[in-house]
């Protein structure tokens, strides 16, 4: 098996396709989109999707023996490199613009 390729082409697709995401969703929507989610902040997630399927096909074509089972083992990693990518991105998002809490609106009684 060509592990270093399976580990590249993995890590290669997760960089690229949730970085890709990130980017977007970060930079280009508001914060007002991202409370309240439509149809095109969840179509930027066809971008790691993409990357995952050209990276598995990419290993398919360049490995003599083992294909599926070299092309799947792309996949599992890319798609756990891309959630924990993901996760990363929206704790250290939130970190950046902590919310805090509103005070009521009426008499405070001191207990």
């Amino acid at each position: 098996m060509r592990l270093k390729l399976v580990f590249a082409a993995s890590a290669l697709a997760a960089l690229i396709g949730a970085g890709s995401c990130i980017a977007l969703v970060l930079g280009v929507f508001s914060a007002k989109a991202l409370s309240s989610p439509s149809l095109l902040v969840f179509s930027t997630l066809l971008l790691p999707v993409a990357m995952i399927v050209f990276a598995a096909i990419f290993v398919y074509r360049h490995t003599a023996r083992r294909r599926k089972l070299q092309a799947l083992l792309t996949t599992l990693i890319a798609t756990l490199l891309t959630l924990a990518l993901f996760v990363v991105a929206s704790i250290l998002s939130a970190r950046i613009a902590p919310t805090e809490p509103t005070q009521p609106a009426g008499p405070h009684v001191a207990s």
